[in-house]
């Protein structure tokens, strides 16, 4: 088989190379990949989001399947347009990927069919949102920009002056473009947050490993928002109880309220959870593999990825095995100094050789020079990931590996997974 993916972070690295382990798979391109998938990969020189350049693409390539592993293309149609050329796709459709391309579609939905969120208020008005939030809203409270906004488009505001700032950036400067044109306002739900990924072929559901990401740039959950800068799993919190809850309760109800919307998802189905008093309620839906989940969920598939992929795709998911090991998994991102606002890139990158005989490093922002030197090339620049029987072996085989690589102004967390370990009880 050959196989197109469509995306170029350290998410589409980990998928390929969980596609690579297939004998089917004859050839892998990437668009437009980055400097690690260069090595496997034949990188096509597109935008994710060129639908046009893509689908140009593979009426003149031989591709028999491709992966949409992005969100910004998953909402323009990407699986739509490639259907419409005989290219099946593992992917939702563009109606499909509403669930993530608008907040206010996603609570609305949740409302109408009872799955348990923050309650809110949507706003398309300023001066409206303004007056509500002053109007005796109770504080700490959520702003969220109803659209795509690279997952920064979350501010959490402890005060009225900071939710009138918020307001102001997203509605009035608009800082997130038109995202941010329209907002939710909702409560500050407090607990444990759970990342839970899962495939799904618009029947059945099939969850991954649960993770915990570290969205914060900094130590000790301080800085800015992030997309994150690294990710344990499974996650101590996510108990079989709550595991089974979140199956009646969220998982299957979401998949049939999309039904009797008329916006069947098949594909990877990534809920964002928190583990409230009440109970696991949503505090977010995202239409496509998390990043980066997927380097801490993926290594830990004992199936293979390809055929739960084109199971997913043909509504034959219920018949598919979908296993995982009991082994736990780290990923540490290392970053360019300044991301997530204003950094440097083009700075080579060494001590990868020594790294990867330690871990498994997923490239992000990476770019691969004529000579086969790794540069830096973007905010979110490594994924350090390492498995093993136990999640402390696994978070110090991490920084083990981290620690072997060095870039100019590189930036990381040291504190991914403690929370974890805390609650698993371990010093």
């Amino acid at each position: 088989m050959k196989i197109l993916i469509i995306g170029g972070g350290g998410r589409e690295h980990a998928i390929a190379k969980k596609l690579a382990e297939n004998p089917r798979v004859e050839k892998l391109w990437a668009a437009p990949g980055n400097g690690g998938m260069a090595a496997f990969c034949e990188l096509v020189p597109l935008k994710a989001t060129d639908v046009e350049g893509v689908t140009a693409f593979c009426r003149t390539h031989p591709v028999d399947y491709a992966v949409v592993a992005q969100d910004d293309p998953l909402c323009l149609g990407m699986v739509d347009a490639l259907a419409e050329i005989g290219v099946p796709s593992f992917g939702p459709t563009k109606a499909a990927a509403e669930i993530e391309g608008s907040k206010i579609f996603a609570k609305d939905m949740m409302r109408r069919y009872g799955i348990p969120t923050a309650r809110y208020e949507t706003f398309d008005d300023y001066e409206k949102a303004l007056a509500y939030v002053r109007g005796g809203a109770a504080f700490p409270l959520v702003v969220k920009a109803d659209g795509l906004a690279l997952g920064k488009g979350v501010l959490i505001c402890g005060t009225l002056p900071e939710a009138e700032e918020a307001l102001t950036e997203m509605m009035v400067n608009t800082k997130f473009g038109k995202s941010g044109t329209r907002v939710v306002i909702e409560e500050f739900l407090q607990g444990p947050e759970v990342s839970v990924l899962a495939f799904t072929d618009g029947k059945v559901i099939r969850p991954m490993v649960s993770s915990m990401d570290h969205k914060r740039a900094l130590d000790g959950d301080e800085g800015l928002n992030t997309g994150g800068m690294g990710t344990v799993a499974p996650n101590p919190y996510y108990t079989e109880e709550v595991a089974d809850r979140a199956m009646r309760e969220i998982f299957l109800p979401t998949v049939e309220a999309m039904n009797k919307e008329g916006r069947t998802f098949r594909g990877c189905l990534y809920f964002g959870l928190m583990i409230t008093a009440d109970g696991p309620k949503v505090i977010e839906y995202n239409c496509r593999f998390g990043d980066p989940e997927t380097q801490v969920v993926l290594p830990l598939l004992k199936s293979d990825l390809l055929t739960v992929m084109q199971a997913c795709t043909d509504g034959t998911l219920a018949q598919t095995d979908v296993t995982f090991s009991d082994d736990c998994t780290c990923c540490v991102i290392l970053a360019s100094g300044g991301y997530p606002v204003k950094y440097q890139s083009g700075y080579r990158i060494s001590g990868l050789e020594e790294a990867e005989k330690l871990a498994e490093i997923y490239h992000a922002g990476t770019r691969r020079e004529a000579d086969g030197t790794i540069v830096t090339a973007g905010g979110r620049v490594l994924g350090v990931t390492c498995s093993a029987h136990t999640l402390r072996e696994a978070v110090d085989r991490a920084y083990r590996a981290a620690d072997c690589i060095s870039f100019r102004d590189r930036q990381l967390r040291r504190d991914i997974g403690q929370r974890a370990l805390k609650a698993e009880g371990i010093k």
